[in-house]
């Protein structure tokens, strides 16, 4: 009897973050190449905003992206991007000592006793909170750090990494991105457009509810499954090797010091909101607010000074994968910026927009913002370049301001939960541990089901309210 050799098929191993985000640096760079170079003149408004002047677009000398450019483009990004990373260092390190506390697997015991049977209801509860945070005050970076509270505790009720991980994004940006009073989205915009400052929010709230309420059943429906035959998860073989002593925190209860600790995340979190809301902090302010927490629960819990410096540390070792895959987001606009051919898109795309008929000119409009996304992910930057070329179009094709501005939130909101130049999201991503690939083929159907909400209500308002 012959004796045969079988070479085992190496298995496939999904894309890692950066290398997915180099490939898009990569295929960037070539489009440089191939698109002309040009840009808008640009004006200062009053608050301090660069604008576009429409009619102003000019080819410019072609200014390709070069082999070393391409690489310098990382550090580049990596430099622009600072702010996030270091937000993103300084709070992972700031629960790190939070987690120290044990305080998480004490509060996760006492939830899954008193929810048991009933694990489903706290999705709502938690996705709504965080819907109001992303429709209200524009809650985007700041939600990454729930994140590392949100997984575990999905896990500890029998969902998965996915389910966590959705419970904080997929609100936080249906929340976003269909914002009524968003000051970052809908504010600037309404201002470029020469609207009154949150005008319509009547209508914007009823969509709001409906796009949000989507988001929310499609996650519990999600949940449910996995709930039911955790074989069926998307993470299930990823979510077994995480360390997670089910046995050992289900045995936990809440210490009187621990609740006290508890008391003050909660203080941070009223903290947070209103100093975002009232005062206008941003990432500076909010960073210091977390390590300011730190420090606090860490003499609550009684940690040493060098424990506490230890477990910072590693909060910070666990999250240096998300920190840096910002810069890496960061880097495929420093790609655009340099080569001149971010105004070329935005002044070719306008151009198909203003030759369609009037009755498609809105949708136009939402897909026009909707691909302008994938290149420029901030939305206020985005609302900063389209929103001047687009208002007066709207004027010349009979759309109403209002529906150009809900044509632009929608299309900048929706694909900030999918795309991969969104740093905020392969951040988040990555701190879950879970791929984008995974991801996607999670978030697509949803992402189908959010776009064709989108073209709905631009649609309703184009025809029948503004």
């Amino acid at each position: 009897m012959s004796t045969q050799t079988v070479k085992a098929k190496k298995k496939f191993e999904f894309p890692h973050g950066f290398v997915i985000l180099f490939a898009f640096m990569v295929l960037t760079a070539i489009t440089t190449y191939f698109v002309p170079a040009g840009e808008y003149e640009r004006t200062t408004d009053e608050n301090g905003q660069s604008l576009v002047v429409d009619g102003t677009y000019h080819t410019v000398d072609s200014n390709p992206t070069g082999f070393m450019d391409l690489f310098q483009s990382l550090h580049v990004g990596m430099v622009d991007a600072a702010g996030i990373i270091f937000f993103i260092f300084i709070v992972g390190g700031s629960f790190g000592i939070f987690r120290a506390t044990n305080t998480i697997e004490a509060a996760f015991g006492s939830i899954t006793k008193k929810l048991a049977g009933k694990e489903l209801v706290l999705i709502p509860v938690i996705m709504l909170f965080f819907a109001i945070c992303g429709g209200t005050w524009g809650m985007a970076e700041e939600a990454i750090p729930f994140i590392l509270i949100a997984v575990p505790l999905a896990m500890m009720l029998g969902f998965d990494s996915i389910t966590g991980t959705a419970m904080i994004l997929a609100s936080v940006y249906a929340g976003f991105g269909s914002a009524f009073m968003n000051p970052f989205t809908v504010g600037v915009a309404q201002g470029i457009a020469g609207l009154p400052t949150f005008s319509g929010m009547g209508v914007r709230f009823v969509f709001w509810l409906i796009f949000v309420g989507v988001t929310i059943a499609y996650v519990m429906l999600y949940a449910r499954k996995v709930k039911k035959d955790p074989t069926k998860s998307l993470m299930y073989e990823e979510d077994l090797k995480r360390e997670i002593n089910h046995e050992l925190i289900q045995q936990q209860t809440l210490t009187k010091r621990q609740m006290l600790i508890l008391a003050v995340l909660v203080l941070t979190l009223i903290g947070l909101a209103l100093g975002v809301i009232l005062e206008g902090w941003y990432i500076p302010e909010i960073a210091s607010l977390f390590l300011i927490m730190g420090i606090v629960v860490g003499i609550i819990g009684k940690l040493r000074v060098n424990q506490m410096a230890e477990a910072f540390v590693k909060g910070c070792e666990e999250l240096v994968m998300g920190a840096l895959i910002v810069g890496f987001a960061y880097g495929i606009l420093i790609i655009l910026q340099d080569s001149n051919t971010i105004d070329t898109i935005l002044y070719g795309i306008s151009n198909l927009v203003a030759g369609l008929p009037s009755s498609l000119t809105a949708i136009g409009m939402f897909i026009t913002q909707s691909l302008l996304n994938f290149i420029v992910p901030s939305g206020s930057g985005q609302a900063a370049i389209s929103m001047p070329i687009m208002a007066p179009l709207g004027d010349l094709v009979g759309v109403s301001r209002q529906t150009a501005v809900l044509a632009f939130q929608y299309g900048d909101g929706i694909s900030n939960i999918f795309t991969p130049t969104a740093g905020i999201l392969m951040a988040a991503l990555a701190i879950a541990k879970i791929p984008w690939v995974k991801w996607l083929k999670w978030v697509f159907p949803l992402i189908v089901i959010q776009y064709i909400l989108g073209a709905i209500f631009v649609t309703v308002a184009h025809m029948f309210i503004w």
